[in-house]
């Protein structure tokens, strides 16, 4: 299997199910709790681990009980953390608010100690960057220390994905040390000016990503699956479904750290994109973000289905 380095956050989940979001002031009653794993970088670290793939991830915690979860789920999914544990910080928390009857969410992060990620730490972590296959970050630590990690995984010949959730502006030249950039559609208007509604505007969004810099554009769009944009072809990622939905919460990561994992091994580009699609896929039939992200076996499984 390949080697994944990823740049992120880890936070705990606090998810709440209920019927609708409280107004201010208002006090409803849930229908539901959980504690789970969370962060989109952790998350992404496993789904790649539970695809197979040798990752590193690279972040800061506190030294806190909300760290044990971390502690907990990596060591479950084979991911190695390359990260300090501080006393004298906090592990990031995340508020999640469910909808009872679709399983959509809203989501509050407060990354804690992650949140004090700078270049100079990636800079310690330049090894650990150098030794991938493939390197992807997202954008909810310092977009400075993002891109100080493109840069050395680009310098070094690592295969780099960034994938620019939550949306922020990016700063000059950070899509060009990209080889995949993978917006949802929200995101790809926000780096474009592009309003993604179907196949073609989503095209045309992508065309404006390679025009900036990358050397691809994968858009995802939720249930009608994923467009890749590149110089040499667009290719129809067609959606997979796996089971009734139950929760969207992490789906987008679970759809980059499989496609992460699916690259490091060198799958040919179509099938790194089913697999892709087949882990975000089953994703979202599981409640949580980190729990639900499904082991290589399940995968496997649904691909055989066709």
């Amino acid at each position: 299997m390949g080697r994944v380095c990823i740049l992120g956050i880890f936070v705990a989940d606090t998810a709440y199910r209920a019927a609708r979001m409280p107004r201010m002031g208002e006090t409803i009653l849930g229908t539901g709790f959980a504690l789970n794993a969370g962060g989109k970088g952790s998350n992404q670290a496993v789904a790649a681990g539970r695809a197979g793939a040798e990752v590193a991830f690279l972040s800061r915690l506190g030294d806190d009980a909300f760290a044990d979860i971390a502690d907990a789920i990596w060591r479950e999914a084979g991911v190695r953390f390359a990260g300090p544990r501080l006393r004298q910080e906090k592990t990031g928390a995340a508020f999640i608010f469910v909808d009872e009857a679709t399983g959509d969410n809203a989501i509050i992060v407060s990354a804690g100690a992650a949140g004090g990620i700078t270049p100079a730490h990636v800079e310690d972590w330049r090894g650990e960057i150098a030794a991938a296959d493939v390197f992807l970050t997202q954008l909810e630590q310092p977009v400075d220390a993002a891109m100080a990690a493109l840069r050395i995984a680009r310098e070094a010949g690592v295969r780099t994905i960034l994938n620019p959730a939550p949306a922020a502006e990016l700063p000059d030249g950070m899509l060009a040390l990209c080889d995949v950039v993978t917006p949802n559609e929200s995101e790809a208007e926000g780096l474009t000016g592009v309003a993604v509604t179907d196949r073609a505007s989503a095209e045309a969004a992508g065309r404006d990503l390679l025009h900036q810099g990358a050397g691809a554009a994968l858009v995802t769009l939720g249930e009608a699956g994923a467009l890749w944009v590149s110089a040499e072809e667009v290719i129809e990622v067609a959606p997979m479904r796996a089971g009734e939905v139950v929760e969207t919460t992490g789906a987008g990561d679970a759809f980059n750290g499989g496609l992460a994992a699916a690259m490091a091994e060198g799958l040919p580009l179509r099938e790194a994109l089913a697999r892709a699609t087949a882990v975000a896929a089953i994703s979202v039939t599981r409640a949580g973000a980190a729990p639900s992200m499904p082991h290589r076996a399940d995968v496997d499984a649904l691909l055989a289905r066709g």
